[in-house]
């Protein structure tokens, strides 16, 4: 999730202003840093890897020259964090500069014809090709930038904000989005487009939020909005902000906890546009391997623990969940060349993942990975390796990057049964439409949900402790349930697989004692109806996550959250983990804890 500003001032020295800004966008998470200028009808860029502090110390961001440039702080998923990579982008010609967050789908194919016209691409980026394709259209099409940029929009997929200089247009800032989030800030003397509103907050307080399908033309006397499509204009005046700038960061939420768990529809679509070539080699190598290792800690080993239903469901494809610190002891003298490992952590370097890692590499093992961080030791050290495309998360405990793991991970399962012909190709076709409506799903829950698991916190506060349980699948969504519910409320809980609880546990409950149950309608429904009337015997408390409508399910129940209908069972996991952080959050709120900062943990350990 990378963060751009723009800024047009009628006075005064651009390069400090954007130099600021991106300072306050650093809570956005980034490796690269840059700006561009225009002055003189020359344009000046100085960009590099690093921290922006260190960049500046190194480069003196302040003295490019000019009052109008974009600048930008760039979190990898296509190219390693190298000065080659960093943005902004430039063309051939070096008149045209552009900064992106999001990520351009097709920008192989655009890349190609660009190339083959002539193009000579500088960046291992999909950003690259935006700026490019600007340039052909102007050339070649005698366009203005406004149309160039517009043009250039309607034939790219997937998402962007985006903001373009020109030396050829010296005057204005061309700015856009889709799925992305873009503001517009209107000062005095200045007009700014951001990633977000704090980047311009202590400038101004009037801001202008740029919708999908929209472009922005930015002057140092004003801003019009038109529509990508046809250009038509579009009137939307500013409105007052009146958060203070903590508020500003987390858009009006009160944690980033909430405020990550409220992006992951726009994570899960950015994970479904994964580069196909890595998705495909991956598959094969996975294909290929006698034995299968899905290595992991925490909330990654949970994704790895549904995973493994995924890959043996669909792929008929035997693996391994191993949590990370007992991989050495359990099998790694079993491991040889014949083994491969899928190594997963959002940061990259989990101590006890790449410990496990490394014992399997001197063994021989050939090393996959997935992780959140280019350029992390895991992206090092693998033979190949995917990024999740979840952006950063700064909420130490996991949620978006936990799901867009398991939508990796579906993806990968998917190949993988269509390369071993072990699923029909109608099914296959099902699965994939279905993930692709995972986002809305999930966005679903959120919107329709969310004030009524306000409402079970407040009942559920005071307990002492809590059962999850589930079957099949569904074991893994109890246990990163009963995860968040620790990590940030403090409050003690038991996750096993439904069928295990009558062999010990079933001894604590007593009447009150509330059970949670992940009910999806799978094939295991009717054994996990059994369980609920065992536990009710007992005096349980029902808290149940089912489908909308199960009707027999919430007669049990004390408590039922909905999920949408029609999830296939391997994709339950994603949208039925939603209610189960929600939850989490809302009791660690409800018992005046803070659930961005939860005692004795961090986001990445990096000790063993």
């Amino acid at each position: 999730m990378c963060g751009i500003f723009g800024c047009a001032s009628k006075q005064g020295n651009a390069a400090k202003v954007i130099h600021a800004a991106l300072k306050r966008l650093e809570y956005r998470g980034y490796d690269s840093v840059g700006e561009a200028t225009l002055s003189e009808g020359k344009l000046f860029i100085k960009k590099d890897s690093g921290k922006i502090d260190e960049v500046h110390e190194k480069l003196n961001l302040d003295d490019l020259p000019g009052n109008l440039g974009i600048g930008h702080t760039r979190w990898a998923t296509h190219g390693a964090p190298l000065q080659v990579n960093a943005h902004p982008h430039i063309d051939c010609e070096e008149q045209i500069a552009v900064v992106h967050n999001g990520i351009i789908e097709n920008y192989a194919l655009v890349k190609k014809e660009l190339e083959d016209k002539g193009h000579v691409f500088r960046s291992k980026t999909d950003t690259e090709v935006i700026v490019h394709l600007i340039e052909e259209l102007v050339k070649q099409q005698n366009l203005t930038l406004v149309e160039a940029v517009a043009e250039a929009l309607k034939a790219l997929e997937g998402s962007y904000a985006i903001a373009v200089i020109s030396t050829l247009e010296p005057d204005k800032i061309i700015c856009a989005r889709n799925e992305s989030p873009l503001v517009v800030g209107v000062g005095e003397n200045a007009v700014y487009c951001a990633s977000d509103i704090p980047a311009f907050l202590p400038l101004t307080n009037k801001a202008v939020v740029i919708e999908d399908g929209e472009l922005v033309i930015i002057t140092n006397d004003g801003y019009e909005i038109q529509k990508i499509a046809d250009l038509r204009l579009v009137k939307r005046e500013p409105k007052i902000i009146d958060w203070t700038p903590e508020m500003a960061e987390k858009r009006g939420y009160p944690h980033f906890m909430l405020k990550e768990i409220h992006e992951q529809p726009l994570a899960l679509r950015n994970t479904l546009r994964l580069q196909e070539h890595y998705l495909e080699l991956m598959t094969t190598f996975l294909d290929r391997a006698k034995e299968v290792f899905l290595v992991a800690c925490g909330t990654s080993y949970h994704a790895c623990l549904a995973a493994s239903y995924m890959f043996s469901k669909l792929a008929y494809r035997a693996t391994y969940p191993i949590i990370a610190s007992e991989f050495a002891e359990q099998h790694g003298k079993s491991v040889n060349i014949e083994s491969t490992i899928l190594a997963v952590s959002q940061s990259g370097e989990t101590a006890d993942t790449l410990a496990a890692v490394e014992a399997a590499r001197h063994r021989a093992a050939t090393i996959l990975g997935l992780t959140n961080v280019i350029g992390s030791t895991l992206t090092r050290v693998s033979r190949v390796y995917i990024c999740q495309q979840s952006g950063p998360e700064i909420g130490v405990a996991a949620t978006k990057t936990f799901t867009a793991q398991l939508c990796v991970l579906a993806q990968l399962a998917l190949r993988l049964a269509k390369k071993r012909g072990k699923v029909s190709q109608d099914e296959i076709d099902f699965l994939e439409e279905k993930l692709e409506q995972i986002p809305n799903i999930v966005e679903n829950v959120i919107v329709k949900q969310e004030d009524k698991i306000k409402q079970l916190a407040r009942k559920y506060k005071d307990k002492r402790e809590f059962f999850f349980l589930g079957r099949g699948i569904s074991t893994a969504t109890a246990l990163e349930g009963r995860l968040k519910l620790m990590e940030i409320a403090y409050v003690p809980a038991i996750a096993y697989p439904a069928g295990e609880s009558k062999h010990g546990p079933i001894s604590l409950v007593e009447p009150g004692f509330p059970v949670v149950f992940v009910c999806p309608p799978d094939e295991t429904r009717k054994a996990v109806i059994g369980n609920i009337m065992e536990m009710k015997a007992r005096g349980a408390s029902i808290i149940a996550i089912i489908e909308e409508g199960d009707e027999e399910i919430k007669n049990l129940a004390e408590d039922f959250i909905e999920v949408d209908k029609g999830i296939p069972d391997i994709l339950s996991p994603i949208p039925y983990v939603i209610p189960l952080q929600l939850f989490a959050y809302y009791m660690a709120v409800e018992r005046s804890h803070d659930p961005d900062k939860p005692r004795n943990l961090a986001k990445s350990v990096t000790v063993k």
